[in-house]
């Protein structure tokens, strides 16, 4: 299974133009990917720099065409002539899914900074190993303490999630909303988290929660070991940081980590302020 995480900035290249068709392209150069997750998915909002008002969220389902859509949006607002204004996170997979979880992050007032709600996207998808748990979402950036909160309660869903695992309860076939869904502890987390691998909330998402529970593990480590992360934001331009730095990951649970066999990041696309990062996990059947 390949799957490409990115926050595409609503198509916004650093030439000043939006054009999700390149987004797609550069993707599809990237890999020929099983799931893409994307950040900073508008519709409806022409004031973002270079946007109008197109649904996004469709646009990127009318180019991936073999590709289910699944979208959360974190802004949903009241427009102009009464049409929603939405942004958020999106995942488009080959595999079907089996369910979707919308969670709001918490956002607790931080009154210094500007700030905006988040939301994480959680799709449980039918690989062939069997049902993988991926989640895809992106922090806050001006608040610390929204952002260690943020990465806190992500933590926690992935010990809700792996309990309810190890515990699943009675089993329902009744066609009603208690019926009995794939519940799994093997699970990617992915998404621009503006934190740097050393801050504090990269620990706080990886701490064990509890015994048995398996906790989340950076990808970058198994795979590169020592190699420091790749950086994934203001490589081609300084805006935010005077130097690159790395805040896009993808984390696994510790059933996953043995399955991880790649992971990349493409530094030279423009099409967007971050790079994509791509993570290759063996999805091949157990015996």
């Amino acid at each position: 299974m390949v799957l490409i995480t990115w926050n595409v900035q609503w198509g916004l290249g650093l030439d000043g133009r939006v054009d999700l068709a390149r987004i797609v392209e550069t993707a599809h150069a990237l890999a020929d990917f099983d799931v893409l997750c994307v950040q900073e998915v508008a519709d409806n909002f022409p004031g973002l720099e270079g946007n109008d008002d197109r649904d996004q969220f469709a646009e990127l389902a009318r180019l991936l065409p073999d590709h289910r859509r699944i979208e959360a949006h974190a802004v949903d607002v009241l427009g102009e002539g009464g049409r929603r204004r939405r942004f958020g996170n999106a995942i488009y997979s080959r595999y079907d899914a089996l369910s979707i979880r919308r969670h709001t992050l918490p956002w607790p007032a931080d009154p210094a900074v500007g700030t905006m709600p988040r939301v994480a996207l959680e799709a449980t998808l039918e690989a062939p190993m069997g049902p993988i748990r991926v989640t895809t979402t992106h922090l806050e950036y001006y608040s610390e303490v929204q952002r260690m909160a943020q990465a806190a309660r992500l933590r926690e869903l992935n010990a809700e999630a792996c309990g309810r695992a190890a515990r699943p309860g009675p089993r329902k076939r009744e066609g009603g909303p208690f019926d009995t869904t794939p519940q799994t502890s093997r699970a990617l987390l992915v998404g621009d988290f503006n934190f740097p691998p050393e801050h504090p909330a990269h620990g706080e998402i990886q701490r064990p929660v509890g015994e048995g529970i398996p906790r989340y593990r950076d990808a970058w480590p198994i795979v590169r070991g020592a190699e420091p992360h790749a950086p994934t934001f203001c490589v081609h331009a300084r805006k935010y940081a005077k130097t690159p730095y790395c805040c896009d990951f993808a984390f696994v649970t510790e059933p996953l980590a043995p399955r991880v066999r790649r992971i990349d990041v493409d530094l030279a696309t423009r099409a967007s302020d971050h790079q994509p990062l791509l993570i290759e996990i063996d999805d091949r059947q157990e015996d």
